[in-house]
């Protein structure tokens, strides 16, 4: 973008001046300047934007926004890891868990980036994220989610290990499918130790073991939380932007859309894979993400989205 950092801080600077003297809120430009920028130049924006105002640009949003498109914005406003470890502690907070969140976040993202958003947690919090799972989930959920966040999943090899591809794919079919009951630690082992490319041949090569692919046999196997777990991590191994647009799509299938899920996909991804993302749902949901998003929201919201979204496929 041509435009300088100072040169937006003032525009938003004017805008706040203006916000001083009427009710009324320009959402547009607060739309136009934070959705076009990268996080290190909302960062910069802020900065200024301090500089200038005397007052915090956060703040100032939470002042002029509200709904769905304050959520959207001030989520902007937090670096990737920022925002994934703010989702991750409000889905433990208070009575009761969001777990579809909590399974989202934690089984969708890879090593590094789960490195990070521990590292964030701690800093924004003062708390452990592995803590605050174990206190929040419990049984075998618990140890699912508990092992994939420890991040010891291998680093992809060069050498591609034949025999221990057919002897993962055995063990998972012999911890579950084969036998009466499941053996889910070996599962869970398989599952949150192996890199990707080694599970990808692994749940190929089970095929040739078990009567149903690896998917069937987890919703044949496990149930509840667990299952969507399970689910979400094979899914992912497959093909993560695939899985993330397949969240986009049915969380906008009816009518409205659920705007929690669509606002934490749109700005988790956005500086990640959203354009890989858009391409998966056009090619397997026959539409583009931008229509899609342009049928089920509305008003400064989905403005605020499609500006996110960039083009229409």
């Amino acid at each position: 973008w041509k435009v300088t950092h100072s040169d937006a801080a003032e525009d938003l600077l004017s805008e706040a001046r203006f916000f001083d003297k009427f009710a009324g809120v320009d959402e547009q430009t607060i739309i136009d300047i934070l959705t076009r920028r990268s996080c290190e130049q909302r960062r910069e924006i802020a900065f200024e934007y301090e500089r200038f105002a005397k007052k915090d640009l956060v703040s100032a949003l939470k002042g002029a926004l509200s709904g769905s498109l304050e959520a959207l914005i001030l989520g902007l406003m937090k670096s990737t890891a920022q925002y994934d470890a703010s989702e991750l502690k409000a889905s433990m907070k208070g009575l009761g868990t969001d777990e579809e969140t909590l399974i989202e976040i934690v089984c969708s993202r890879n090593n590094e980036e789960l490195a990070e958003i521990k590292r964030v947690y701690r800093d924004m919090f003062k708390k452990d994220l592995e803590k605050d799972v174990a206190g929040d989930t419990s049984g075998n959920f618990a140890k699912l989610l508990l092992a994939l966040v420890q991040t010891r999943r291998d680093e992809p090899s060069n050498v591609v290990d034949y025999e221990k591809i057919d002897e993962d794919a055995r063990a998972l079919y012999e911890a579950g499918v084969k036998r009466k009951g499941t053996d889910v630690v070996t599962w869970i082992e398989i599952m949150s130790q192996r890199s990707v490319p080694h599970l990808q041949k692994v749940f190929e090569r089970y095929k040739s073991y078990s009567p149903y692919d690896m998917k069937e046999s987890i919703r044949k196997e496990v149930k509840g939380d667990l299952e969507k777990s399970f689910l979400t991590l094979v899914e992912c191994f497959e093909n993560r932007q695939l899985y993330f647009a397949s969240r986009l799509n049915e969380a906008m299938k009816s009518k409205g859309a659920k705007e929690k899920v669509v606002t934490r996909i749109i700005v988790s991804r956005c500086e990640v894979d959203l354009i890989k993302i858009r391409t998966e749902f056009k090619k397997h949901f026959k539409r583009s993400l931008y229509q899609t998003i342009t049928e089920h929201t509305k008003g400064d919201y989905q403005k605020a989205l499609l500006s996110l979204c960039g083009g229409d496929d």
